[in-house]
């Protein structure tokens, strides 16, 4: 009996050994797996501390700043708000409707200004004075950056620049000619276009900084891109105003005095802006920051006196210096610098080649059309281009990077503007419009949402955004854009003498020649396209970025919200040690005044000392800073005394 019981039971224990033995080996592989886990979490991080100690502290300080601004790199305050949109739009239209009109009219201005030279010669100096108020964009940026970014905010150096700009284009209107004030009258010109140049250099960044801020995150393509289009539409409005002048006057009174119209026109247009601007909300994102970098202290020696130092003394003091110099300090953001004027150089020069050289190269120097058909095909192009950028601006913001719309559009301007002026040479309408056509839509592809980039390159630091938008949009269109016309003249010339000193001219030595400006064009969107891919960095980075830097602006981000954390609560200790101070100041004064009626009067001056220390206590108590204890009078201290005493044993 009982041999058989065990041999029954030797199957079933053998049995649920082997049910429980994959059990076993799972519940032994756990502890083998978590070890072989934390042991990969060691070798990354001593992996990490071995990168770490060998960077030099170059590297490490780019390292810090690179992972400060992902990590900074955001904007809750974004409403999308109306106002801000079209004072952007409008200070775009009407700045760069002045702007535009002197390049539109440069072969009459050439002419009254600069008549003793030749013709090729006065187009030359025309230009050169354009190229005049280019060469003062950078220090409006630098001004204007200043204004924006710490002194009084976005919107009032918006309606700085839109005054600056105002004077000198009704003075450029009423300006006597050579003939009636000699070498005075091109001096004063050359300083009118330097104070447009000055204006410029501010307003456009400031458009842009004012709109993208107050955009939420999923419409800042959009938003950016009606800026953008916004300064597009400014070209349109002088290529429409000069246009009509034309086509209303004949060429001679255009010549004398027509040319002056266009720029008084702008006196309509300023009473319309100020309005606009003036109903405009400051940038929340730069009012949050500005308020967070004051010290919290109202007076030093205020702070003296309560023994309190403040919580970021460091901010007060980095503000004593201006933006720019602050901006130039940083190795990141030098570096953030060099490769946006690098990726701006294509769309600069693009943009000043396509509406305002263009249309003087098919009618002043080609001579295939007259001024007024060209004034024509480039007001229709500049409508075009105006849809095109709005779209794009709006496509972009449905990319996983912002930068993945640019990456497209830059191969095609490398094909397209030497394609444009290869199509010059058919002498066909249709194929010049579709030339400049074909050529804008590939650049509005790069200019959509080239506004949302720009600002987003400078979000992390509200009190250095404007700056550095300001700063590296307009040297980037002195050296590339306001250089332009000049080169772009000079290399046509060179293709006539190339093409005269051809001994057996064929089809290809007549044509090519005729390619270089739009070759020139070509390497700049190379380089355009090296500096977007390997130089810059932008906030979208960690959308597509790999997973250590995903992880390391994780780890970036927690480390901010504890400063800031810790920064609220210094803040919030001093604003209670401000206002015990306070009463304390209060309650020693009542005291005082107690103590002195007291005195008059004769009656016994404790009462009001007790009055006096019990409104102290209780103010000090409020501010939770040390325990309250309700005051004793004497008669409750009587009280206390007889219930502890014990009776006299008589």
């Amino acid at each position: 009996m009982s041999s058989t019981s065990t041999n029954a039971a030797a199957p079933l224990s053998s049995s649920s050994m082997s049910s429980k033995k994959p059990q076993a080996q799972a519940q032994s592989q756990q502890p083998q797996q978590v070890v072989e886990g934390m042991a990969t979490v060691v070798q990354h991080e001593k992996e990490q501390q071995n990168q770490t100690d060998q960077m030099t502290q170059a590297e490490r300080s780019m390292r810090e700043e690179e992972l400060s601004f992902y990590s900074n790199s955001t904007n809750d305050y974004g409403d999308d708000n109306i106002w801000g949109l079209l004072s952007g739009v409008g200070g775009n239209i009407y700045e760069w409707y002045d702007f535009a009109v002197y390049g539109l009219l440069a072969p009459e201005i050439g002419a009254c200004f600069f008549p003793k030279s030749s013709e090729e010669l006065q187009l030359i100096n025309s230009f050169g004075v354009y190229l005049a108020a280019f060469l003062m964009r950078p220090l409006g940026a630098i001004l204007f950056g200043e204004i924006g970014d710490r002194l009084v905010g976005r919107k009032h150096a918006l309606v700085f620049s839109i005054l600056l700009i105002t004077v000198p284009s009704i003075l450029m209107g009423l300006l006597p000619t050579y003939h009636t004030w000699g070498v005075v009258a091109p001096v004063l010109l050359v300083l009118l276009r330097m104070m447009q140049g000055l204006s410029v250099g501010g307003q456009l960044a400031g458009s842009y900084v004012l709109s993208i801020e107050q955009s939420s995150s999923r419409s800042r393509g959009f938003r950016g891109s009606v800026c953008d289009a916004s300064s597009v539409g400014g070209f349109l409005l002088a290529s429409a105003v000069t246009t009509i002048t034309r086509s209303i006057l004949s060429e001679e009174q255009v010549d004398v005095w027509g040319w002056r119209v266009p720029f008084l026109f702008s006196l309509a247009l300023a009473p319309i802006l100020y309005y606009i601007v003036g109903n405009t909300e400051e940038s929340k994102l730069w009012s949050e920051a500005a308020a967070e970098d004051q010290p919290l202290p109202e007076d030093a020696e205020d702070a003296a006196a309560a023994g309190v130092v403040a919580a970021d003394k460091a901010v007060p003091e980095k503000h004593e210096r201006p933006a720019v110099v602050d901006l130039m300090s940083s190795p990141f953001r030098r570096r953030q610098l060099a490769g946006m004027i690098g990726v701006l150089s294509a769309v600069s020069s693009s943009f000043y080649v396509l509406f305002l050289w263009t249309p003087v190269y098919l009618s002043e120097l080609r001579g295939i059309m007259k001024e007024k058909e060209a004034d024509l095909i480039n007001f229709f192009v500049v409508g075009m281009q105006m849809f095109f950028i709005v779209l794009s601006g709006k496509l972009s913001d449905a990319f996983p990077h912002r930068m993945d719309l640019v990456r497209i559009g830059l191969p095609g301007v490398i094909v397209a503007c030497p394609a444009m002026f290869g199509m010059f040479e058919g002498e066909s309408w249709f194929g010049y419009v579709i030339a400049q056509l074909q050529f804008g839509f590939c650049l509005s592809l790069i200019q959509g949402s080239m506004a949302a980039w720009e600002v987003e390159l400078w979000m992390a630091d509200p009190t250095l955004s404007f700056t550095g938008v300001a700063v590296g949009h307009n040297i980037a269109s002195t050296l590339f854009g306001g250089t332009m016309p000049l080169v772009a003249t000079f290399l046509f010339y060179r293709a006539n003498q190339i093409i005269q000193e051809e001994e057996n001219p064929n089809a290809w030595t007549l044509l090519w020649p005729r390619l270089l400006p739009g070759l020139y064009i070509s390497v700049l969107g190379c380089l355009s396209f090296y500096c977007i891919s390997c130089v810059v960095r932008h906030p979208h980075d960690v959308r597509t970025g790999d997973s250590k830097l995903q992880q390391a602006v994780i780890d970036e981000n927690r480390k901010y919200e504890e400063r800031k954390k810790n920064r609220a609560n210094k803040a919030k200790k001093q604003k209670k040690l401000k206002n015990l101070e306070k009463s304390l100041n209060e309650g020693l004064l009542n005291g005082e005044n107690h103590e002195h009626e007291d005195h008059e009067t004769g009656s016994g001056g404790g009462g009001g000392t007790n009055i006096t220390t019990a409104a102290v206590t209780t103010a000090a108590a409020e501010q939770e800073l040390i325990p309250y204890n309700p005051p004793t009078t004497t008669s409750d201290t009587k009280n206390e005394e007889s219930m502890t005493t014990p009776p006299a044993i008589l």
